[in-house]
């Protein structure tokens, strides 16, 4: 790679990259993605920064003028939020003055930005995301007082709440790191001290001082590309975006759409898309893999592999074209996945989604399809191939080898979604949709909480409504199963055995309808199921619709009984829905 001769630049100070950053001096191109860093990366930055590591070279390019309204520019993120603040804001470009886009170091200089002029919110893990106080906002401290306790950090630094950053006791004061920029020499630095009695303190003096010389010491070392060309821009990006944080084949493939897009913004559309995708049902985590995957796949361009020679000036072109129908489609098969019942913790493969936009796409995207009675039948071979496929996690591995056949099948299917024909194509091979006597037998070995087993669940019951929460529920509580309490119940040694090693199989396992599960959480399930159903009729009605066996006692003493019976009962019905 061959840089302008008058590459190599006087380094620059944090202080002033920061600066330029904040007055849309420096921004990103189009070309560049997001941030990826997470807030271990930024601490591990500033510490390696503190104890003098390099932390590499960066690569600029300045964008004259004259060129500037040519290409679109983003702004860097400054108050990231994981829910509501993930994007980089389009810049308003004047076009009065050259501006200087970063093609290598975006991570580290938004690490640097965010920590010194912004915050960082991220989800707290056992919140909800609806739950307002879920992503509490977050600035950067140092701890003058101690080192950091991490293996291999020297000094602590945190991202904080503001309450966080009040404690204060002989081991611990929190400095707000953004405002050793408000200090302009070292005798500021040491009012501080003075004003917050640390000047005694070797330690908080030695790392206030370190902190105040890093920010004002020329750290930034960078090449600078002058170019306005630019398919060598992209070449060069290309080529030193192969470290670091990987660049994904999605990023390149946004890049090259968003720079060659006529009548669209590509990052835009898509990453706002992708957004209101995850928002659909009870929420999914589809990424850009996916809807670049689709866009390929959908806009039926022959080779649908992650390669640059795919992202050709032509195939943007027909994406851009399609686009709104490529967006409905996917749309479309995301309603229809979340009317199966599934989210982001039970769809096991994003990548089943695409067969099924693919046909929605060739149908015309019906508004109806997801309820109409019209498309009940297309519906519920649909449904049964999306189950089937991943309880065979048959997009293991390389997803194309199944694409590719099941796009011809579709393409061919005149309107009829060809489940038949999909069956037959990958019959005696690793992704066969037949099942075996062995096969359902090892169904029955689907583990409580796994992912899968939800689909396999969502199999025996055929006709629920998945517009209601529905819960994966242990018949007998899953509480009683732990030695102490098998002890308690009086179940002998040997026979516990049993209980701990089968209790989270399919065997014990039902959907149940999430208000009914909490009433019954932690109940007996023999004195649950006579309360809640009084009559005999009902309690056999029960029974029957959950696949359990009629005349077995059903009390906690006779698991192992009750666990057999049913598992007869399960391996027909699958064998059964499974043909």
């Amino acid at each position: 790679m061959e840089l302008s001769k008058s590459a190599f630049q006087t380094p620059i100070t944090i202080r002033d990259a920061v600066d330029n950053i904040h007055r849309r001096m420096f921004l990103l191109p189009a070309i560049q993605r997001e941030l990826v860093w997470e807030t271990e990366q930024i601490v591990k930055l500033f510490d390696s920064l503190m104890r003098e590591y390099t932390i590499g070279s960066f690569l600029f390019w300045r964008v004259e003028k004259t060129k500037v309204n040519d290409f679109q520019f983003y702004e860097f993120i400054r108050d990231f939020h994981e829910e509501t603040n993930r994007h980089n804001p389009k810049a308003n470009i004047t076009g009065e003055e050259n501006i200087t886009s970063i093609l290598d170091g975006q991570q580290r200089l938004t690490a640097l930005y965010i920590a010194m002029k912004g915050s960082y919110a991220e989800k707290v893990p056992w919140k909800r995301r609806d739950n307002p106080n879920a992503y509490p906002k977050k600035l950067f401290y140092l701890n003058l007082l101690s080192e950091s306790q991490e293996i291999d950090l020297l000094y602590d630094f945190r991202f904080l709440t503001l309450d966080e950053a009040q404690t204060k006791d002989k081991n611990t004061f929190w400095f707000e790191v953004g405002k050793v920029l408000d200090f302009n020499n070292l005798s500021d630095v040491n009012e501080f001290l003075r004003d917050h009695k640390l000047s005694r303190n070797k330690f908080a003096e030695q790392a206030l001082v370190k902190l105040f010389e890093i920010v004002n010491k020329p750290v930034i070392n960078y090449y600078l590309e002058t170019s306005q060309d630019l398919d060598k821009v992209l070449n060069i990006f290309i080529r030193v975006n192969s470290g670091g944080t990987r660049l994904s084949y999605s990023d390149m493939l946004l890049s090259i759409a968003t720079a060659q897009w006529e009548t669209r913004d590509a990052r835009e559309e898509i990453t706002t898309f992708v957004d209101s995708l995850n928002h659909k049902g009870e929420g999914f985590s589809i990424d850009k893999d996916l809807v670049m995957k689709s866009c390929l796949v959908l806009s039926d361009i022959s080779d649908i592999a992650f390669k640059v020679d795919n992202f050709s000036t032509k195939n943007m072109e027909n994406i851009e074209n399609q686009w709104d129908d490529i967006k409905k489609s996917i749309a479309l098969s995301v309603d229809l996945a979340a009317s199966y019942g599934y989210n982001e913790k039970t769809l096991t493969s994003n990548n089943a989604l695409i067969p099924i936009a693919y046909y929605l796409k060739k149908v015309n995207n019906p508004d109806s399809f997801v309820k109409s009675l019209k498309h009940r039948e297309e519906r519920q071979k649909i449904e049964k191939w999306l189950r089937f496929s991943l309880i065979k996690r048959a997009f293991s591995g390389q997803p194309d080898n199944v694409l590719r056949p099941i796009r011809n099948h579709i393409r061919n299917g005149r309107g009829k979604f060809p489940f038949e024909k999909i069956v037959s194509e990958f019959r005696g091979t690793p992704r066969a949709l037949i099942f075996t006597d062995d096969d359902v037998s090892n169904l029955l070995y689907s583990d409580y909480g796994k992912a899968h087993t939800f689909s396999v669940l969502a199999l025996l019951y055929p006709t629920l409504n998945f517009s209601n929460r529905w819960h994966m529920d242990h018949i007998f509580p899953g509480s009683f199963f732990t030695p102490s309490q098998l002890r308690k119940k009086g179940i002998s040694e040997m026979d516990a055995e049993f209980y701990l090693e089968n209790y989270n199989y399919l065997g014990n396992l039902q959907l149940m309808e999430g208000l009914q599960n909490e009433e019954k959480l932690n109940t007996d399930f023999e004195k649950w199921l006579e309360k809640s159903y009084p009559s005999e009729d009902e309690r056999k009605d029960f029974l029957s619709r959950n696949f359990m066996p009629q005349n077995v006692v059903l009390s906690f003493s006779n698991f192992k009984q009750f666990l057999n019976e049913r598992n007869k009962i399960l391996f027909a019905e699958l064998k059964k829905v499974l043909s």
